[in-house]
């Protein structure tokens, strides 16, 4: 029986010294004892290993995306249907792309010749080659006004010519510089011109299935205008809420768990995997519940999925064991 601390402490009072001490050693075991009852009261012992249920349990996606057109245009192609499987990169859609693709061979076009230009070297060789020639000349006029066959104003035009003639190397030099600059720049703007087709091809961002098909053939579409919603299948999630009051600091990222869903109307005999926790949120809402969720892998059943989003499903987390940090 649960005795009341206060009553130890009355009957100490009044007690003689010898029964004083022995009741300051029972002390101690009583109140261990209320601590326990208390645990009791909560359904469960101190220091146990108790499994943990989430609570609202459910199936849910894990990638869900409305895929949108990037450019406005007129749709003119449409590869999909609902409930259509499609790998990652296949093509969904595509906007008009006639205009896209002749301003793509103007680009290559350009490019071509900007690469042309600066791979040509003749103007600098020829440059080179004048400035000996000039050179040449100056040394030679140099020998004549020596022996007083020229006049130094002929022999100061050839010097400025040899000098010119530096100068225009310089010049072909800068000229080729520049022209290796204008090549990077058209480089640049086929790629800009390869984007804008590309982004005329709508494409699946990763491996799913058409949950449905937004746009029509022939229809007008802007920058973001949904296309189809994609979901991936192959792997979901079950969303859990467990109580922060009465599992503070127990629950955590890494730790095994058992998943059941229940995707028959025989709730005896539900789908078990074992997994492990995969996020738990930082946020507590308003019932004192924080929200929790383990990745599962699916199962194809002939055309269609073994499990879906939006079934009823039990998430059992085992306390007291440490994070699985294992592949899963």
């Amino acid at each position: 029986m649960k005795v009341p601390v206060m009553t130890y402490f009355s009957i100490f009072r009044m007690a003689p010294p010898a029964i004083a001490v022995a009741m300051l050693a029972v002390a101690p075991l009583a109140l261990l004892s209320g601590v326990n009852d208390a645990a009791a009261q909560e359904g469960r012992s101190p220091g146990s290993n108790e499994s943990i249920q989430a609570e609202n349990a459910m199936v849910g996606y894990i990638n869900k995306v409305d895929i949108p057109a990037e450019v406005q245009g007129a749709l003119n192609v449409i590869k999909i249907e609902e409930g259509m499987t499609v790998k990652k990169d296949d093509l969904i859609a595509t906007v008009d792309d006639s205009q896209a693709k002749l301003a793509l061979d103007v680009k290559k076009a350009e490019e071509e010749r900007a690469l042309m230009e600066a791979t040509n070297d003749i103007n600098l060789k020829d440059a080179i080659n004048s400035e000996k020639i000039a050179r040449t000349e100056a040394k030679a006029y140099e020998d004549l006004h020596k022996q007083g066959a020229t006049p130094f104003l002929e022999l100061q035009k050839k010097r400025l010519e040899a000098e010119r003639g530096i100068l225009k190397i310089d010049l072909a030099e800068r000229q080729k510089k520049m022209s290796k600059v204008d090549y990077f720049a058209k480089r640049a703007e086929l790629r800009l011109a390869e984007d804008e087709v590309q982004r005329r091809e709508i494409r699946a961002p990763f491996d799913g299935f058409i949950e449905k098909r937004e746009a029509q053939l022939g229809q007008w579409v802007q920058p973001g205008s949904p296309i189809a919603t994609l979901v991936q299948m192959d792997r979901l999630k079950v969303i859990g809420d467990i109580d922060a009051l009465r599992f503070s600091g127990r629950v955590m990222k890494g730790l095994p768990v058992t998943v059941e869903v229940y995707h028959s109307s025989d709730s005896s005999k539900p789908h078990r995997i074992d997994s492990k926790i995969a996020y738990v949120s930082s946020e507590i809402d308003l019932n004192n519940r924080y929200r929790i969720w383990v990745e599962i892998p699916n199962t194809p059943v002939g055309e269609d999925w073994l499990l879906r989003p939006g079934m009823r499903a039990e998430i059992t987390i085992t306390a007291g064991n440490g994070p699985d940090n294992s592949v899963f």
